[in-house]
């Protein structure tokens, strides 16, 4: 039965029309286009050293959140992405200062660094769901950094690891490195629209939606889930990397459940149900706290009031304005 269902599912979808579940619709690809054109702009128009590093730092938040997003489409919460931005960044700092590799051998090792530890232990904590892979996640982020705390040997323990070089000599100043950042997420955000826009991102919807369900009509569940868990812990190492190399220090707390949480309220707050919700939510989280500078107290007040909002009125995040928009002109068109 299983078999002959699968066999439907297969013909009917290849028979099917593609909509915009299937592929990013006209809108989110006119959309990613204008942020990559302001970010592309915007920094050069302001021209401070400043204005680059905040730039920068969205764009790492960028491929953090949106590789993120790519679990959170399989359904699962996870609070341990950071932790694997650490692995990808600890790996690349002691390839290129302790072995004397240049910097695109510590950057294919810390993305590799960061997808072998997702593919040892995927299969074991993807079959965890809800709250117990939260929990998991959890512990498993602070187990981490606990060994980015003790093992001082090859991490520096609290005193953290620095004198990283700089991918080169160039890229020093962060007006050329903002460029790197840029393309580095551009490329990773473009591969995982690619991802959720082909078949394994239908089968991510099918799991999202029933794993028993998919499961039934042929859907490899497990495999698709270890898959897209590798994919999206390889982009974490490798923003990891980047990181590493831009600020050219690290330590354990740039690791820590709190900016793995932060990663998570991108996802919420910009919306977890397209690509372009966790690019919003990491302009916000990232610009906010800048503009409040001055007003440091209330900035976690602010980001309650504004979780507390969306998750209330826009439960598909910010990106879902339009569509709460559009649902009021309909409403003002039929009283009038």
């Amino acid at each position: 039965m299983a078999s002959i269902a699968s066999t439907d599912v297969a013909s009917a979808s290849e028979t099917a029309p593609v909509t915009g579940s299937d592929r990013m619709s006209r809108t989110t690809i006119v959309m990613l286009a204008v942020v990559a054109m302001v970010l592309a702009i915007v920094p050069y128009a302001i021209n401070e050293r400043f204005g680059y590093h905040i730039a920068i730092i969205v764009c790492f938040a960028a491929i953090g959140a949106c590789s993120l997003h790519l679990i959170i489409r399989t359904g699962h919460v996870s609070l341990c992405h950071s932790a694997f931005v650490g692995v990808g960044a600890y790996v690349s700092a002691y390839v290129a200062v302790t072995l004397g590799f240049p910097f695109l051998g510590g950057l294919v090792a810390g993305t590799l660094a960061s997808a072998l530890l997702a593919l040892l232990i995927g299969p074991i904590i993807l079959r965890l769901t809800g709250k117990y892979f939260v929990l998991i996640t959890f512990l498993l982020g602070e187990i981490l950094r606990m060994v980015f705390m003790d093992w001082q040997s090859v991490t520096g323990g609290a005193n953290g690891f620095n004198d990283i070089p700089a991918p080169a000599p160039v890229f020093a100043n962060p007006k050329w490195f903002y460029l790197l950042a840029l393309g580095a997420a551009a490329f990773c955000i473009a591969v995982c629209g690619r991802i959720l826009s082909s078949e394994i991102g239908r089968f991510v919807n099918a799991i999202r939606e029933s794993e028993t369900l998919a499961e039934c009509v042929g859907v490899p569940v497990i495999r698709t889930k270890i898959l897209i868990f590798v994919i999206a812990c390889a982009f974490a190492g490798f923003a990891g990397s980047l990181m590493a190399h831009y600020a050219r220090y690290i330590s354990p707390p740039n690791f820590g459940p709190i900016e793995s949480l932060n990663l998570v309220i991108m996802n919420v707050i910009g919306g977890m149900n397209t690509l372009i919700g966790p690019l919003i939510g990491a302009f916000f989280l990232v610009l906010v706290p800048e503009l409040l500078r001055d007003y440091v107290q209330l900035q976690h007040v602010i980001f309650g009031i504004v979780l507390i909002v969306v998750m209330a009125f826009m439960p598909g995040g910010m990106a879902s304005l339009k569509d709460v928009y559009a649902l009021m002109t309909r409403r003002s068109g039929r009283k009038s």
